[in-house]
């Protein structure tokens, strides 16, 4: 039976490269879950492989419709969110389906899929590696910083909620600590 597994964090704790790290490792046979999203596209992000972009009125219809497991208002029409159809389809072709989502969609989704889901965590050191790594990243301006800054710190309050903390004060050993999670859960 495939499974879920779902990773929650602060912006700049290395979520991205800890499932960026997994994502290839064949025998975890994980493929990503494709969010909806109404912010624009970062960088060489392309609509339908890194998220699906929308409008915030589309994503409000496909909310009035059911569509989604979960979704999240994260930002006055930033909304981001998983739509039912795509997981459903992913795990009846056998796929173990990750996802990367925000504090409150993966409590949704670890309570839509109980024991099917293992959800995880990933710390960083603390608030001042976050706030160096976000501006290290040249991406955001010092606004949006900020707000992923006061954002960070109430996510962290979640973190006990979760099956497992993983923190990332040393990439590699996250990376190895994250994998070795994995596999157990996949293969118990």
């Amino acid at each position: 039976m495939s499974k879920v597994i779902i990773f929650c964090a602060p912006s700049g704790s290395g979520k991205s490269t800890i499932i960026g790290s997994l994502m290839p490792r064949e025998e975890l046979n994980l493929f990503f879950s494709v969010s909806a999203t109404t912010r624009p596209p970062r960088g060489q992000e392309r609509d339908g492989v890194e998220y699906l972009f929308m409008t915030p009125e589309q994503f409000r219809e496909h909310i009035a419709a059911g569509d989604f497991i979960e979704y999240e208002e994260v930002y006055a029409d930033r909304f981001y969110g998983t739509l039912k159809a795509q997981v459903e389809k992913q795990l009846a072709a056998g796929q173990n389906v990750v996802f990367d989502v925000d504090v409150h969609g993966g409590m949704r989704l670890k309570e839509f899929f109980g024991d099917r889901a293992l959800s995880l965590f990933i710390q960083p050191p603390g608030i001042d590696a976050l706030r160096k790594r976000l501006e290290g990243r040249g991406t955001d301006s010092p606004e949006v910083i900020q707000q992923r800054l006061d954002r960070a710190a109430y996510e962290l309050s979640f973190a006990p909620r979760f099956d497992q903390v993983v923190i990332n004060d040393d990439l590699e050993t996250a990376k190895a600590e994250a994998y070795k999670t994995v596999c157990d859960f996949l293969n118990p």
